[in-house]
């Protein structure tokens, strides 16, 4: 890991210089033109690559991510007020409705 850091580096620096020194002649030197490549869709070459599978995301899946979270979070959030009332740091007020 950390040897792949500098090469990185040193692989960003050297094609920022080979965009800077195509500029050279430009009119504007300060205003670099960038060619934007989206190597996610597509190859070096610039061949489409295919579509990528498809993994489906139902109802069930995303049920049994949310509730145990959801239930885990009441847990410490309860846990945590209680702990407060104990502590007298925040006890709410009994409200008497007797009107």
């Amino acid at each position: 890991m950390a040897t792949s850091i500098p090469r990185l580096l040193l692989r960003l620096s050297s094609k920022n210089m080979g965009i800077m020194s195509r500029n050279i002649d430009s009119k504007t030197p300060s205003i670099s033109r960038v060619i934007q490549s989206r190597s996610a869709i597509s190859t070096p070459s610039g061949a489409i690559l295919p579509k990528p599978d498809k993994t489906p995301f139902g109802l069930i899946r995303m049920t049994v991510v949310v509730l145990p979270f959801l239930y885990v979070g009441t847990l410490i959030s309860k846990n945590f007020a209680a702990l407060l009332e104990e502590h007298d740091i925040f006890v709410p007020e009994d409200d008497d409705d007797d009107d």
